[in-house]
C-alpha cells in the first residue's frame, strides 16, 4: 500500500507540474507554523472579490498529495483505488486538451519532514508568498533536527518565489522578517502585517464583542497607507485571528485591488471549522471549538483569549495532547499547565501527554478538585455534559489525532447541526475509531 501511494503521489505531482506550466495561473502560497489555513481562507475570501476563477486548498490540504489534488481540482479518494484512477484521468485530460482552469490558486503549503516545502516550491514558483508566524517550537518538529531546520524549510518557499513577486511577512516576529534579506536578488516587493507599529498593514484596538453578556465575535481596526477601517467578525474569537485578515489585506493590496473590494472580502470572511469558533452549547453555555489541531503557541494564545473573556459562569479549558513535538513534548505540556492557572477555573485534560499538563497546573496553584484527566475524548465529553452550567465558557482544543471534535459534538445545543458547525464530520472521519 505504501509503494502504491508513492506511485500515485509521483503521478499527481507530475501532472500538477505540467498543468501549471500549461495554464500559468497566478499562485499565492501560504506557509508558517500557525494560522496557515485561516490565512489561506481569508486571502481566498478577499482575492475572489476582484473576479475571475479562484481556487483554494480545501481544509488543510498542504502536503505532497493535498497540493496536487487542489491543482487538479479533484477530491481525496481515501482508500478508493477507482477514485484515484479517476483523479489521474482528470489530470491527464487537463494536460492534453486545454479546458477552463482557475486564473488564481491560493495554496497552503506545509511541512512534516525536511524537504516537503523546498521540493514542491521548486516547481510551484509562486507569484506571492505569505509567511505567517513560525514558532520557536513549531508543530511537526518531531522529524526535524531542530526548530531552526523547520524555519529554513518554511523560508524555502520564499527562496523559490518568482522574480519580481511579492513576499508578505508576519511582522511581529523579527526572525520571520529576516526572510526578506534572503530574497533581495529576486527584486521582490515586501509587505508586512501584524500589530507592531512598523507593520505595513497594522491591526489595532482588538476587542471581544458581546450581546446580552454572551460573546459573539470580535472587532479590530486595520490601518495602512490606504486603510483606517473598523472590522467586525462574527462567530469567532481570539486576537490571533486578526493576523489572517491583515494578511488578506496585504495580498489584496499587492494584487492592486481597490479598498472597497478588500473590505468586501473582509466582510465575507467565513471562519473555518474547528478554529476558535463560538458555538451555543448545552445548559446555556458557550463553546469555543478550537479542535482542528494544536501546537504550543496556539494553545497559549487560546488560553490567553479565555483569560480575558467576560462571563457570569466558569471558564473551563479542555485540552488534549499536542502531537509531533518530539523531545520538546514534556516541557511544552508543562508550559501549558502553568498557563492554565489564571486563565481557567477548571482544567480537563485528555491523553497521556496531557497528564503532565494537569500535574503542572496543580503545582502552579489550580485546585486539585478542579483538574480532571481522561484517556480519550468520549470520556471527557461525558464528564463535561454532567458539570457545565449556564454562563460557562468551554474551550476545547487538541491535536487532530486526539479527535476533540467529539467533545464539542457532545456539548452542542443543536447536535443535528454538527456537520455544519464542527470539523471532521465526513463519513471517513466519523467511521474512524
Amino acid at each position: 500500500m505504501r509503494l502504491l501511494k508513492s506511485i500515485i503521489i509521483k503521478i499527481l505531482i507530475l501532472e500538477s507540474r505540467l498543468i501549471l506550466k500549461r495554464y500559468k495561473p497566478f499562485i499565492i502560497a501560504v506557509t508558517g507554523s500557525i494560522g496557515k489555513t485561516t490565512t489561506k481562507d481569508a486571502i481566498y475570501d478577499t482575492i475572489r472579490q476582484r473576479g475571475g476563477h479562484v481556487r483554494k486548498s480545501e481544509k488543510s490540504w498542504n502536503s505532497d498529495i493535498g497540493l496536487p489534488l487542489t491543482i487538479l481540482g479533484v477530491p481525496n479518494a481515501w482508500r478508493n483505488m477507482r477514485g484515484w484512477l479517476s483523479n489521474i484521468c482528470v489530470g491527464f485530460k487537463l494536460i492534453i486538451k486545454k479546458q477552463e482552469y482557475p486564473s488564481t490558486l491560493v495554496l497552503e503549503v506545509g511541512a512534516d519532514h525536511p524537504g516537503d516545502i523546498s521540493n514542491i516550491a521548486k516547481w510551484m514558483k509562486p507569484n506571492v508568498v505569505v509567511i505567517t508566524k513560525v514558532s520557536s517550537t513549531p508543530v511537526h518538529v518531531e522529524f526535524f533536527d531542530s526548530p531552526e531546520q523547520v524555519f529554513e524549510e518554511k523560508a524555502s518557499l520564499a527562496l523559490n518565489m518568482r522574480k519580481g513577486g511579492t513576499l508578505i511577512l508576519f511582522a511581529d516576529e523579527p526572525k520571520v522578517l529576516s526572510i526578506a534579506d534572503l530574497v533581495k536578488d529576486k527584486n521582490a516587493k515586501v509587505i508586512t502585517f501584524g500589530f507592531t507599529e512598523q507593520a505595513t498593514v497594522r491591526g489595532e484596538n482588538y476587542s471581544i464583542d458581546y450581546t446580552d453578556s454572551i460573546p459573539v465575535g470580535f472587532s479590530f481596526t486595520v490601518k495602512s497607507a490606504d486603510f483606517d477601517q473598523k472590522i467586525n467578525i462574527k462567530n469567532i474569537v481570539g486576537d490571533s485571528y486578526v493576523y489572517p485578515l491583515l494578511a488578506s489585506v496585504a495580498v489584496g493590496t499587492a494584487c492592486g485591488m481597490t479598498k472597497e473590494s478588500i473590505i468586501r472580502g473582509l466582510n465575507a470572511y467565513q471562519p473555518p471549522k474547528g478554529r476558535m469558533n463560538l458555538i451555543p452549547a448545552i445548559n446555556g453555555t458557550t463553546l469555543i471549538d478550537d479542535t482542528y489541531n494544536s501546537s504550543p503557541d496556539a494553545v497559549l494564545s487560546a488560553l490567553n483569549t479565555l483569560k480575558i473573556m467576560q462571563t457570569s459562569g466558569s471558564k473551563i479549558a479542555v485540552l488534549a495532547d499536542m502531537m509531533e513535538l518530539g523531545k520538546y513534548s514534556a516541557d511544552k505540556h508543562r508550559d501549558v499547565g502553568i498557563a492554565t492557572v489564571g486563565s481557567a477555573d477548571r482544567l480537563v485534560v485528555v491523553g497521556p501527554r496531557s497528564r503532565t499538563t494537569a500535574l503542572e497546573a496543580i503545582k502552579a496553584g489550580l485546585a486539585e478538585n478542579m483538574v480532571n484527566a481522561f484517556d480519550n475524548s468520549i470520556q471527557a465529553g461525558e464528564f463535561l455534559k454532567g458539570i457545565v452550567e449556564a454562563g460557562d465558557i468551554v474551550l476545547v482544543k487538541g491535536s487532530q489525532s486526539m479527535r476533540m471534535e467529539r467533545v464539542s459534538a457532545m456539548l452542542l445545543r443543536e447536535p443535528q447541526k454538527a456537520a455544519d458547525l464542527l470539523a471532521r464530520q465526513e463519513k471517513e472521519w466519523l467511521d474512524k475509531k
